[in-house]
């Protein structure tokens, strides 16, 4: 009888133990969600060139900042520009181009004394890395075997403005028009070059670095195209002004620059 009473308590109190274990489970689930909840999410509408070293800075700033959840919306700057007029929500701006940021400057969406250039990036003619073709200046991309040349879509994409400015200056534009195929951004530029779809293509230095299916063909002229600069821009409407602007001065300093340089950008003197 003794022995039996022995184990009742014995099952009672591990019992007891399962449901304050269970309530502490609970409980720090209950916190760690809670955690969740109250992180700040940040929107940064960036440039497509921009995406490798951005997502390494995003590793190494939400390690940091572990109260800030960082969201990419990557694209062409046009068109990005088009979006913040428009009202989608977003935090900051990242363009590969200063009139994209000069023109939401000029509708007051964006504050003058909140946005800088940031980097400097060349254009370049690529070619798949198998290719056979001899192309080693804008005068070869008129050979028989360069039948399709991607560039961007002028119109929204800078990589396109600034390569229709190269081949425009070296009096091409007009002749090349049969051969070229427009892309949406410049990431697509690439992947038109990659899979072969395009014998040549312009792209930024960076995207070239970037990947092991193309080669740099050559480098266009910087005189022949406006200097492609990169700005960064708080936007005005955004709800979470203080983490905004710890993000910005973030991408200004030495470890955030650092990260844009291994990826082949230049830091404006």
């Amino acid at each position: 009888m003794i022995r039996s009473k022995g184990y009742g308590y014995l099952v009672i109190m591990l019992a007891i133990g399962m449901l304050i274990a269970g309530g502490c489970t609970a409980k720090q689930e209950q916190v760690r969600k809670g955690a969740e909840t109250d992180r700040v999410e940040l929107t940064v509408s960036a440039a497509a060139s921009l995406t490798d070293a951005l997502n390494e800075i995003k590793t190494a700033y939400e390690s940091k900042n572990k109260s800030v959840k960082l969201n990419y919306n990557f694209g062409a700057s046009g068109a990005l520009q088009q979006q913040i007029e428009q009202g989608a929500p977003a935090d900051l701006f990242l363009s590969a181009a200063t009139k994209n940021m000069k023109a939401l400057v000029d509708k007051q969406l964006i504050d003058p004394s909140r946005n800088k250039n940031l980097l400097i990036n060349e254009l370049v003619a690529v070619v798949p890395a198998d290719s056979k073709a001899l192309v080693r200046s804008m005068d070869d991309l008129t050979k028989p075997d360069i039948k399709h040349l991607a560039v961007g879509e002028p119109a929204t994409v800078p990589a396109g403005t600034y390569a229709k400015e190269a081949l425009s200056n070296s009096k091409l534009w007009d002749g090349l028009a049969p051969k070229l195929v427009y892309a949406k951004d410049v990431r697509q530029v690439l992947t038109y070059v990659e899979t072969g779809n395009a014998e040549a293509g312009f792209v930024y230095k960076t995207d070239a670095l970037g990947s092991s299916k193309v080669k740099v063909a050559f480098s266009a002229d910087p005189k022949s195209y406006t200097p492609i600069e990169y700005p960064a821009g708080i936007v005005k409407a955004t709800k979470h002004d203080k983490e905004a602007a710890d993000f910005y001065a973030y991408l200004q300093s030495k470890d955030a620059l650092d990260v844009f340089v291994k990826f082949g950008f230049s830091v404006p003197k």
